[in-house]
């Protein structure tokens, strides 16, 4: 193949500007509360102070705590904290985790971050007196100075509706004020824990995904499984009967987590039956190019692109998870490669996955024409 032929790219599919407030009118109240160390060290020990997440990282580097708990010992001021209460009558930490947890750890002897014994760093940025200094080895004065030490904790809570948390997402967006912005899912894994959040971990986990997906190793900022729940709630989703409209992705995600966090078993079975089947099926059947889109350069030539396409990963997966509960073992299994690079090269096809990917009628459009190309069957709303 000659290096000067011309490709035609498909445009990536992009969801920076998926931004939503909702129209819901929420009852939301807010409060000031100076908390010590020693409190929140006891609220976390009891389970009534939440981590903001299953699997939250611990960014921070040894420096940076240790130059946390030096200010403390210094008695230089320490910005607030966001905490939420929660239906259950908990509080969950929107912003300020590293803070607490540099704390926490250091009280208790072990840095979570790498499982030893938390000593001050000999950085010079650390006064002098405690550099390498583990906290059993300051004075007693240091350490009741470090457990009484109050931080300024701004607390919310949602009020109306009382039922859910839907009002938290929009919290966590736009007060979040870490070192690192917090992805949509990673707010997602903050807002909704329960049963669908550790069935996501679980599935993200499977080993004929992650080839597929083309990582071995789970991403830390969680995109693999903001695909994951992708295709749950998309292959869960309600079609207008005209096709008409555009739903906002993130807002149709958060909806789905919300109403589905702590669904019964028989339907986190369900969601898991969904998914496994579907990878193993496009695994054994398809193989590892399946979420990959092409480019052309002319009728007869067309190269593949090895980068993960979010518009062909969730029309593949629907359509085959589709066939198979239609069809059974009667499912068409022969030449679906093939068929699937028929399927890209369709114009059509193209344009759903490349424009206006959220509209109703190219969602719709872009799995049915998959159920077409793939099993030869029409998809149903």
């Amino acid at each position: 193949m000659s290096e000067d032929k011309s490709y035609e790219d498909i445009p990536e599919e992009t969801d920076s500007e998926d931004t939503y407030s909702n129209d819901d009118l929420y009852n939301i109240s807010s409060w000031g509360a100076d908390l010590s160390f020693r409190e929140l060290i006891t609220m976390y020990d009891e389970d009534e102070l939440l981590k903001p997440e299953l699997q939250r990282h611990y960014v921070w580097d040894k420096v940076e705590a240790s130059r946390f708990i030096d200010s403390i010992l210094l008695g230089l001021p320490v910005p607030s904290i966001f905490l939420a209460n929660t239906p259950q009558g908990d509080k969950l930490i929107i912003d300020g985790y590293q803070r607490i947890m540099t704390i926490y750890d250091y009280v208790n002897g072990i840095w979570s971050k790498d499982n030893r014994v938390f000593k001050l760093s000999n950085s010079d940025k650390i006064n002098e007196r405690w550099r390498g200094l583990a906290f059993k080895e300051l004075t007693e004065k240091e350490q009741k100075k470090i457990r009484s030490t109050t931080i300024h904790a701004i607390v919310f809570e949602q009020t109306h509706p009382s039922e859910d948390d839907t009002s938290l997402f929009q919290i966590f967006e736009r007060i979040n004020t870490g070192g690192r912005i917090l992805t949509a899912q990673e707010i997602r894994n903050c807002v909704y824990q329960g049963e669908l959040n550790k069935l996501l971990f679980k599935l993200n986990d499977n080993s004929e995904w992650r080839d597929l997906y083309g990582l071995k190793s789970p991403e830390p900022r969680m995109k693999d499984m903001e695909f994951i729940l992708r295709f749950l709630a998309l292959n869960n989703m309600q079609f207008p009967d005209d096709l008409k409209g555009k739903i906002s992705l993130k807002k149709h995600l958060n909806t789905f987590m919300e109403c589905s966090k702590n669904n019964s078993q028989a339907a986190i079975k369900r969601f898991e039956g969904n998914f496994q089947n579907t990878i193993n099926f496009i695994t054994e059947h398809i193989g590892d190019n399946a979420f990959y889109n092409i480019s052309i350069a002319d009728d007869t030539t067309f190269r593949i692109r090895k980068r993960f396409y979010p518009t062909v990963f969730d029309s593949v997966c629907i359509s085959t998870n589709f066939a198979l509960s239609k069809l059974g073992d009667k499912i068409i299994t022969q030449d679906l490669e093939d068929r699937r690079l028929a399927l890209l090269q369709n114009s059509e096809y193209r344009k759903y996955v490349s424009e206006g990917t959220m509209r109703c009628d190219h969602i719709f459009g872009r799995i049915n024409l998959a159920c077409n190309y793939l099993y030869d069957i029409n998809y149903e709303k």
